[in-house]
Parts: structure tokens; sequence; C-alpha cells
């Protein structure tokens, strides 16, 4: 399908002296993982190829390997499994959203229909299920499907609490453990697995993975409030009433009435943008934003505590400057 220039390299050199050989090679290994036979089916694979996204999780993968031994082809497997399970669940999450767009593109359900969409979801699964048993990559399988279970059962259960709107902040953190942080960490798990085999390290990678991963999710949040271009509709959760860490501050903080009323805009009002507007000021006057960053950032750092374990290294600094761009970056 054709080497893809890699965009996503901005403001980490030194990831990308660590670990740019290997995913300019994953680029072709996954592309060539996805090839179907079946015209239609490949059309919509090149079309998710070129618009990928920034590749966090490939990236941790590889210098998960990298901190704990050599970069071989069941590091490459795992790279492409992850991305491969990856992106069946952002196709099936379009669906389940009714999301027109993804990374500022039309998205495969907006472009050929909720039932191809299901079936690309469950194509590429089926790709990452093949890949992993014919290598006998049963480790890896394992990580990855029990990341994939809890990415389920934290979107099922925001869904059920968006219905009530009775999300707590113990609610919050359990959502987005299973929808992000399970899912990089698994690919901080197979990847330091890949190269050590060594079960303590996997499980401190998973770790580590986990907080980065829940890190990335509150960031992720925050760009609801934010007036930056990032590839989603300012007020977007709002809309969606997903109620997020600065939201559940701002309502733990205000009195009955601003409460009340915030709660009958999300239940009725989540539409308007005179109401949306309301409630992102109401979150910057309560704090809101202030608290989920600091929240933000002490996640960051556990994290980041967990690499003190591993000697100085070239690949310990890439690692420590790619978990920096994820509570940093603004896109």
């Amino acid at each position: 399908m054709g080497r893809r220039k890699l965009p996503f390299f901005k403001g980490m050199d030194k990831v990308k002296q660590v670990i740019g050989p290997e995913l300019q090679i994953f680029e072709q290994k996954f592309a060539d993982a996805v090839i179907s036979n079946t015209p239609m089916l490949d059309r919509i694979m090149r079309y998710i190829i070129r618009r990928k996204g920034k590749q966090l999780r490939p990236m941790f993968v590889f210098l998960s390997a990298k901190l704990n031994g050599e970069v071989n082809e069941r590091t490459y497997r795992a790279a492409a499994l992850v991305e491969l399970l990856h992106t069946a669940t952002l196709v099936h999450d379009d669906v389940v959203d009714e999301s027109m767009e993804r990374r500022g593109f039309f998205s495969i359900n907006a472009i050929w229909k909720n039932k191809i969409a299901v079936l690309v979801g469950d194509y590429l699964l089926s790709k990452g299920l093949l890949l992993a048993t014919s290598n006998e990559d049963f480790k890896h399988l394992h990580l990855l499907s029990d990341a994939v279970r809890e990415m389920s059962e934290g979107e099922l259960l925001q869904l059920k609490k968006t219905r009530k709107l009775d999300i707590d902040e113990a609610t919050y953190f359990e959502i987005i453990r299973g929808k992000t942080g399970s899912l990089l960490a698994s690919a901080c798990a197979v990847g330091a697995y890949s190269t050590s085999g060594d079960e303590a390290l996997t499980q401190r990678m998973k770790q580590f993975g986990e907080k980065v991963g829940i890190a990335f999710q509150i960031r992720d949040d925050l760009f609801d409030y934010s007036n930056d271009k990032v590839g989603k509709p300012t007020g977007n959760d709002i809309r969606e009433k997903k109620i997020t860490l600065p939201l559940i501050h701002t309502l733990q903080k205000a009195d009955r009435p601003l409460k009340s009323k915030i709660v009958y805009i999300l239940k009725n009002e989540n539409k308007s943008n005179e109401h949306i507007r309301f409630v992102v000021d109401a979150v910057k006057s309560a704090g809101g934003i202030e608290y989920a960053r600091a929240t933000m950032l002490t996640y960051r750092d556990e994290a980041l505590a967990l690499l003190d374990h591993f000697p100085p290294s070239a690949v310990k600094e890439a690692l420590i400057e790619l978990v920096q761009f994820t509570s940093d970056r603004k896109y």
C-alpha cells in the first residue's frame, strides 16, 4: 500500500532518534497485515491507513520492548496486534457514538454506513487474532484480549451512567481505566514481554502503561473545555452527556441551584451552544480545569516513578519524553 510519511514526531526528537527506524518498518508491516482480497475492504483499509493517528500505542510498544531487550519480529507483531485491536475499537466506537468524524476526516460509518463499519471492525479483530495465534503469541493475545474486555466494560459502564448522570470520581476512574488505561497498559506489557519474557517486568510495564493511559484520557477530556482546534468540537462531551473529571469536580463544589441548572442542561439543553458555554464557564470558575490537570500530572508522575527501576539510557529518556507528550500535548 506504499510507505506513509511519519508526521507524528513533532516535539519528540528523542523518540524519533530511538525508534524512528522501527516505526518506519512497522508502517509497512501493518499495511501488509490488513491486506484483503476483497476490493471494497482493501479500499477501506487504505483509507484507514492514510488517516491513522499519532501511533502512540505502537511507540509505547517499541520503547517498552527496547527498555527490556532488542526489538525482534515478535515485537513487530505485538505492535501490529495492538494497532489492529485499537483501530477495530475506534471503528466500532464511531458506530456506537453515531460519530461522523474521526480525526477531522469522515468516519468509516459516515462513508460506508453502519453495517459495513461493524464488519470492518470485525475484520480488524479477526486479523489481530490470526496474527497472534498463527505465530503462537499467546501471551500477547491474553494481554490484549483482557484489555478489549476491560474496554468494553468501561464503555458499557459509561453508557449506563450517562443515562442517569450519576458519575462520581470513583466511577469516572473505573471507566477511563477500562476505556483507555487498559489498552495502553497492554501495549507496554506486550512490548516488554516480546523482548524479555519476564513476567515481573511485564507487570511493571503494564502498571506503568495504565497510569499513562489515565493521564492521557484526562488530558483528552480537558480538550473539551479548550478553545484550541484539537480534532473534536469544544463541548462535545457535554453534547453527549459525558461527565468527565472537570465537570465532576464542579458538581461536587456547586451549590444546589447551580448543580440543578447544570444537570438540567445536560439532560435537556445539551445541544444548545449557549447552554454549553454556560457549563464550560461554570467549570472554569469552579477550578475544574486546574483540579483535573493536577490529577493528570499526579498519574503522569506516578508512571514516571515506575521507570526509576531502570538504569539511565537513551531509550528511557525517549520513554519519559513520550509520557510527557501525553500530558503536555496540544492535539
